[in-house]
């Protein structure tokens, strides 16, 4: 994995929901349930979209348990 695409995975976890239900709440934080269900509807245009997207294949794959430790560091 490149450094643009680390940093970007580690910002759209770091990102909050903006809105609805679960507003203030880390993306990556999202039930997972929620996230599947976001792209089935469609992410959102723009940055947004871009971090649920990423989110989604961060649950997707499992790459979770990988990532958090990353993140733990980067919010030291």
């Amino acid at each position: 994995m490149d450094q643009a695409t680390t940093q970007a995975m580690l910002a759209a976890m770091m990102a909050t929901m903006p809105y609805g239900k679960y507003r203030g709440l880390p993306l990556i934080d999202l039930p997972e349930p929620y996230v599947v269900w976001v792209s089935q509807q469609g992410f959102p245009a723009g940055l947004l979209g871009q971090q649920l997207a990423l989110v989604y294949e961060i649950k997707l794959n499992g790459l979770e348990t990988m990532l958090r430790p990353m993140l733990a560091q980067m919010t030291k």
